[in-house]
């Protein structure tokens, strides 16, 4: 387990050495970090991170790396059996699947659940009722149903059927990497077809040492010289979806993000969750408390600006369609009225989705998404990209 853990670590490009991964077996022995899950973390941290630049990689790879571990409430007590099996998730056949059948719309699994709330007086696990764990229960986390409420999964923990159409749980979300290399100059390449077009359409400026030339030689008859504006004159604007199923693709989408950076000198980005509604935010860390309303940044960022939407756009039809139907809160207007409020203040927008593009047509939120997109969703690809930047200088 030590040696994949710094393996991983070097593959994140946290430049950890032999010698500092020696340091933390020798702590190990002598009972640095015993039995404390937590003491190891930071024991590990200590060792092999000697630059707080790569904290954020470190955190991901120990995340990964040990998920799940947790710190017994007594070393000395022999565990149960079951406490060894794997419990965060009931994996169901395709033919049990097809026997959980949904509660029947938004409006009636609102109301059961708030019959469960008052019904419900203890703790419930594998039944297909009441608010618990396992089972096909619409209410509750780690089990099947194919619409349900999610409660009570910690911030953190991965696996489920991703299939909630709301979550009320508090979780976390991390920022995107703005210096990831490993593919950025295809896209850097993808993404420069519309800083050219910018240049070809840009304003004129005064060329001040070819104007003096030329007026000398026409004896001092004024000649002037004018040539497009040499600055990047692209501004845009870029919406990016965190968090959720998006994880899957946090790659990828740093990857266009630090090309994005690099290459256009006016970029403002924001982040969202599955859908745009009335907040933004700039730092998913502080996402709770440092939220922009969306019609400040309509009034803030004039219609010159381009849009650049990032997302699975895969989430509950509810969350387009209804009133508080957002995962997470609850939201007054319909995430597509958002939607066309956004459209119609950056008439030049596009829609980049990393899901491979043959998948599309089996996702219907990502049909609902395409119709409001009018069909300006595009892979996110290298010609995905390159197909949305022409589609953007139209």
């Amino acid at each position: 387990m030590f040696v994949s853990f710094f393996l991983e670590l070097r593959q994140a490009k946290v430049p950890a050495s032999l010698r500092e991964f020696l340091t933390l077996l020798e702590g190990m022995r002598a009972g640095v970090a015993r039995f404390d899950i937590e003491e190891f973390y930071f024991l590990s941290r200590t060792a092999m991170v000697k630059d707080e630049r790569h904290l954020d990689r470190f955190d991901r790879v120990f995340g990964h790396c040990f998920n799940g571990i947790e710190t017994p409430a007594d070393v000395q007590a022999e565990l149960p059996e079951e406490w060894l099996r794997k419990l965060g998730e009931r994996f169901l056949t395709e033919e049990e699947k097809q026997m959980v059948e949904a509660l029947g719309g938004w409006e009636k699994l609102l109301e059961t659940l708030r019959q469960r709330l008052e019904e419900q007086k203890g703790r419930h696990q594998g039944g297909k009722k009441w608010i618990g764990t396992l089972g096909t229960s619409p209410f509750g986390a780690h089990g099947y149903n194919p619409e349900g409420i999610r409660i009570g999964r910690q911030d953190g923990e991965k696996g489920g059927n991703r299939t909630a159409v709301k979550v009320w749980d508090k979780r976390e979300f991390r920022n995107l990497d703005d210096t990831v290399e490993l593919g950025t100059r295809n896209i850097k390449l993808a993404l420069r077809r519309l800083r050219q077009f910018a240049r070809e359409g840009a304003e004129m400026e005064l060329d001040l040492p070819g104007t003096i030339r030329l007026t000398a030689h026409n004896a001092g008859w004024l000649d002037l010289q004018m040539v497009p504006e040499r600055h990047n004159a692209v501004k845009l604007l870029l919406f990016l979806d965190i968090g959720g199923s998006m994880d899957d693709h946090i790659r990828v989408c740093e990857e266009l993000f630090s090309a994005a950076r690099g290459e256009f000198k006016h970029v403002e980005h924001f982040y969202f969750h599955n859908c745009l509604y009335d907040t933004v935010w700039k730092d998913a860390r502080r996402r709770h408390v440092e939220q922009l309303d969306v019609m400040e940044v309509l009034r803030t960022y004039d219609a010159g600006h381009k849009v650049v939407l990032v997302g699975d756009a895969s989430m509950s039809p509810y969350e387009i369609d209804k009133e508080g139907g957002s995962v997470e809160r609850w939201n007054d207007e319909s995430g597509r009225v958002w939607m066309q409020r956004l459209l119609a203040a950056y008439p030049k927008a596009v829609w980049l989705n990393p899901v491979p593009e043959r998948y599309w047509g089996s996702t219907h939120s990502i049909g609902m998404m395409r119709e409001l997109m009018e069909n300006r969703m595009f892979p996110l690809t290298l010609d995905g990209i390159d197909r949305g930047m022409r589609e953007l200088t139209r």
